[in-house]
């Protein structure tokens, strides 16, 4: 069976979108912790909009936040900031704490690998890591620059193929980048040269990043989670505050599902779990376990999880600890899978 994942670098334009209203989110939390966010960033083309809705105590510039975030990912040139904020409308305002939309989540976990994520995902994360930091800290690659993207297809547990996308510096040759890639991006993830291979495929990548392309906040939901390969889940987190059910439910989900894999309940789980407007509680909860263990335990695993697990919004921020500041961090490279996260430790020491 093929698993094709991609993962973006910081600076993918979708990826800078995400990184600006992750910024701002966690600008509001650092001064309001009960802070409403609702926010989408789009760039193109030597500008950037900041768009949404947004009911704080917080007062700040969102323009030189904006700003100041698209500098710290890498980029030099001036680009223009517009914002469009306002207070959420009277009626939504009304609707109890995390239970202002219609949201469906999902939460996977396998125990493919040691971060119970799929092989694929866990590839694609850390080369465009990888590749960010070779930009970043090593002096001889000076000339590769912020925008990047990379594809990982595995056949089984056979990795079949890797596109690389990095942009770079006018003055090196395609033969150039591709050589150094392979030698001390690829062949270090992947200990040998994949049997297909590929980097900058038509050529040259000088022209990058807003200069080139457009991008917009919550475009990379699917890289940002299971990469695609659980169905149904592209509901984007950035931009919002972590009472949206979008966010927190994720979260839980996720926790939930890799405390049941982590307990050796089932060898792969997925958990669903249904919002409707105007009401906390969850509308439906569904947990679907693959593996002989699952099946050999006759274990009812949505009971299980219904019985372990508050799925409010309120009562799953409060567990987590989720009004702090830390979402700019977790933007790029995946949300799960990594320690030291709420969500991560959490379903450790559950299981």
């Amino acid at each position: 069976m093929l698993k094709v994942v991609e993962s973006a670098c910081a600076g993918n334009p979708d990826k800078v979108c995400d990184q600006v209203a992750e910024a701002i989110v966690d600008e509001c939390l650092r001064r309001d912790p009960k802070a409403s966010v609702d926010l989408c960033v789009m760039g193109s083309h030597g500008m950037m909009m900041v768009a949404g809705e947004l009911d704080s105590a917080a007062d700040f510039d969102l323009s030189a936040l904006a700003k100041k975030t698209y500098a710290e990912i890498g980029y030099t040139d001036e680009i223009e900031v517009f914002v469009n904020v306002e207070k959420p409308s009277d009626e939504m305002r009304k609707a109890p704490r995390g239970a202002s939309d219609l949201v469906v989540v999902r939460g996977y976990a396998t125990r493919e690998t040691r971060e119970r994520l799929p092989r694929a995902v866990v590839y694609a994360h850390e080369l465009s890591r990888r590749l960010d930091d070779l930009r970043r800290l090593d002096p001889a690659f000076s000339w590769l620059r912020p925008d990047g993207k990379v594809q990982v297809t595995l056949d089984g547990a056979r990795v079949a193929g890797v596109t690389v996308l990095a942009s770079h510096a006018r003055n090196m040759a395609p033969r150039d980048v591709q050589g150094a890639l392979i030698e001390r991006l690829i062949v270090p993830v992947f200990g040998v040269e994949p049997p297909q291979m590929s980097v900058n495929p038509i050529g040259p990548f000088t022209a990058h990043g807003f200069r080139a392309d457009s991008g917009m906040s919550g475009r990379k939901a699917a890289s940002d989670t299971y990469g695609g390969l659980v169905p149904g889940f592209d509901t984007p987190m950035a931009g919002k505050d972590p009472y949206k059910a979008s966010r927190c439910g994720a979260y839980l989900a996720r926790t939930c599902a890799r405390s049941f894999v982590d307990q050796g309940l089932c060898d792969a789980a997925t958990v669903t779990v249904a919002y409707a407007l105007g009401r906390a509680e969850p509308v439906a909860i569904e947990v679907r376990g693959v593996g002989e263990k699952a099946q050999g335990a006759k274990m009812d695993l949505t009971a299980a999880a219904k019985r372990a697990f508050d799925f409010r919004p309120e009562a799953i921020v409060e567990r987590l600890s989720l009004e702090r500041p830390m979402y700019r961090d977790l933007s790029v490279y995946g949300a799960f899978g990594r320690p030291g996260t709420p969500w991560e430790d959490a379903a450790m020491n559950a299981a």
